[in-house]
């Protein structure tokens, strides 16, 4: 500890006016109908988690020694990627050297729906998808990502290719030279294997986690996943790209319509957490939730609860911050051809339920609906090309401001902590 609170007092020395240790926040331009003013995390409960978080973050920026492993779940908001992409970016900027060990992702483009941006998802074969969202589709087992796909296609084949460089000129690379897949066969082995500039590889098998284990001779950024035989049926249900390296790693875990039941009846999430023990949990489910006109309050935050106990088993001493709702609106239909908007007055009631939240778990708030502009802002939102037409999604312009904002609140609170623990005797 002596050690880490010497560098950061050099880094403090030489940054020695709070102007200058504000270069650490990215710039936003303020809205007029935004109240980006009051950006800050809120603390209902006590800061110890958040504290023990920083602490490590502490280690891993200034000594370069191990990994922060931050966890960002939700629906649509997450599935898209760029939110938790521009939020990533903006933290690794603290630090480009220290890319992640990590990457956990899932091939959502094989089974036919987005594809989050920062990497590329190729296919051949057949493949059914299902996700946690519907619960027709649980009949297949799902995990950490709340997705499935199926193949029993002898041609099938999923290829994924790292693309940070794309999502900005300045995205750090991600590469990696260890592929766990998670997934299984119900009727006959079927055993996938790795293709590797022109070689074939085959993974160590864990039959109690469902994974296949490979170790590659180099780092890359791509990797082909295709079958020798298909006796039988087989399903994917995550892929967790490795490097060993020190550094930050941030997982998005986004299902397209995901409540916070949805990831309840996730049979393997549990077990596939341990995978990525996260140090921090970022909650962002709670628009799906509250969509409809029998919003139950109580409800919500019992699902939490014990989506919040499977987290704390993994790591009991993991930071949570819950992002409330962003305000949004609903289409009611009047006529078979016509309809109008009208607000979700739910924005209210989830943002006071998770400050609720925060308070019982001693986790930080991030109040987006507020920082937003509250009630009716999704419209002025819209109106300034951040917002989508349908008012409850952002366009990649707006998420990637919502990413700056949350990644800002966050890292002042970091900045608060440096500045504290420097000053420590």
């Amino acid at each position: 500890m002596k050690k880490i609170l010497i560098v950061i007092g050099l880094l403090l020395a030489s940054l020695p006016t709070f102007a200058q240790i504000q270069s650490l926040l990215k710039p936003v331009d303020d809205l007029e109908f935004a109240n980006f003013d009051r950006n800050q995390l809120l603390y209902p409960g006590d800061s110890l988690a958040m504290e023990r978080f920083f602490s490590k973050m502490d280690s891993t920026i200034f000594l370069g020694q191990g990994n922060v492993s931050i966890m960002h779940i939700g629906g649509s908001h997450v599935q898209a990627g760029v939110f938790t992409q521009q939020f990533r970016n903006d933290l690794l900027s603290i630090a480009p050297d220290l890319i992640g060990g990590q990457y956990f992702v899932f091939p959502f483009a094989a089974g036919g729906t987005n594809n989050p941006s920062h990497y590329r998802v190729s296919y051949t074969g057949g493949w059914a998808y299902c996700r946690n969202a519907v619960r027709k589709d649980t009949d297949k087992r799902m995990g950490l990502a709340g997705s499935a796909i199926t193949t029993n296609d002898a041609n099938a084949s999923v290829s994924i290719v790292s693309r940070e460089r794309r999502f900005t000129a300045t995205s750090p690379k991600f590469e990696f030279n260890k592929v766990t897949l998670i997934g299984y066969s119900e009727t006959e082995n079927v055993t996938p294997v790795l293709g590797y500039k022109g070689t074939t590889l085959k993974g160590i098998h864990d039959d109690n986690q469902d994974t296949y284990t490979f170790q590659l001779p180099a780092l890359t950024d791509s990797i082909n996943i295709f079958f020798e035989a298909m006796p039988g049926e087989f399903t994917l249900t995550g892929v967790l790209l490795e490097n060993g390296m020190p550094g930050i790693s941030v997982h998005g875990v986004g299902v397209n319509g995901a409540a916070v039941p949805s990831y309840l009846r996730c049979d393997d999430f549990e077990r596939d957490l341990n995978l990525i023990r996260p140090d921090l949990v970022i909650f962002g489910i709670g628009i799906n939730d509250a969509a409809g006109t029998d919003f139950d309050v109580e409800n919500f935050k019992r699902n939490y609860d014990g989506l919040i106990r499977i987290i704390k088993r993994v790591n009991p001493d993991c930071a949570l911050l819950f992002v409330t709702n962003n305000d949004s609106y609903k289409y009611v239909r009047v006529r078979k051809k016509r309809g109008h908007y009208e607000v979700n007055t739910n924005g209210f009631l989830v943002e006071k339920a998770f400050l609720e939240l925060g308070k019982k778990h001693n986790a930080a708030v991030w109040d987006q609906f507020d920082v937003m502009g509250g009630l009716y802002s999704m419209r002025n939102w819209e109106n300034a090309g951040l917002a989508q037409k349908d008012k409850v999604h952002f366009t990649n312009d707006g998420y990637k401001l919502i990413g700056d904002l949350l990644y800002n609140a966050l890292i002042s609170r970091y900045i608060e902590h440096v500045k504290a623990t420097a000053k420590q005797p």
